[in-house]
């Protein structure tokens, strides 16, 4: 009996241990990878397109109602370059021109000068400016500033010529919020003063009257196509 228990006890260890051997081996999983979250690149060329609206200041002659501030339908075409830095900061340039709605603004002066009419017409404004911004995730908040330029005829029709002194270059700042949709397409709202001095006349009998300061408010919405340079930035840890 002793025998035949130490017989069974050594079948069943050797049972067991071959049935050990037979069983597979627990495969090695490696960890999912993390994949760190795209930060958005804004470093690149880019083109793009805007409508929006214009509106003149609150100015005019002295005694003489002139003020417009009416708006106009604007629309027209930008392009520029981005750089991404620090990592959280963008520095950028940018030239744009807006096609304005013809306004033909006509003042008629009161006696004894009633003869003599000024007609100022804004055809288009344009700018070269830099800009700043700040970036987190696919949101750029930004301001700019820099050269302006007015594409604007003014004339005077009466008895005599007037001489008429003023600039057609000036001054911009703005600002604005861009949205990146996709690594190439992003969408703006922006905000941009323009300021273009003041206008006068040379010339007896309307000097007297003083000057008028010529600028422009502007609102608008754009959209640009991205040239990206290397697309979006991982995230490092």
């Amino acid at each position: 009996m002793k025998n035949f228990l130490l017989g069974t006890v050594a079948l069943i260890a050797l049972t067991a241990t071959a049935s050990a051997a037979d069983l597979a081996a627990r495969p090695y999983t490696k960890a999912p990878a993390y994949v760190a979250a795209p930060i958005y690149n804004w470093t690149g060329f880019y083109i793009g397109g805007h409508v929006g609206g214009a509106f003149s200041g609150n100015n005019g002659f002295a005694g003489v109602s002139s003020s417009n501030n009416d708006g106009q339908f604007m629309g027209g075409v930008q392009g520029g370059y981005d750089y991404q830095f620090a990592p959280n900061w963008v520095f950028g340039v940018e030239a744009n021109y807006s096609w304005t709605g013809n306004n033909n603004n006509a003042i008629v002066f009161p006696a004894p000068n009633a003869a003599y009419s000024f007609t100022s017409n804004l055809k288009g404004i344009g700018s070269v400016t830099g800009r700043v911004g700040y970036t987190w995730g696919p949101a750029l908040l930004y301001v700019k500033g820099g050269y302006a330029y007015a594409d604007l005829n003014r004339s005077v029709v009466g008895p005599t010529a007037i001489a008429i002194n003023g600039n057609k270059d000036g001054y911009t700042v703005g600002a604005g919020l861009e949205y990146l949709f996709t690594q190439n397409w992003s969408g703006k709202v922006e905000y941009q003063y323009y300021d273009f001095g003041k206008t006068s006349f040379g010339t007896a009998p309307l000097v007297a009257y003083g000057s008028t300061r010529n600028d422009e408010h502007t609102v608008k919405a754009g959209l640009n196509y991205r040239f990206n340079l290397g697309g979006p930035i991982l995230a490092k840890y």
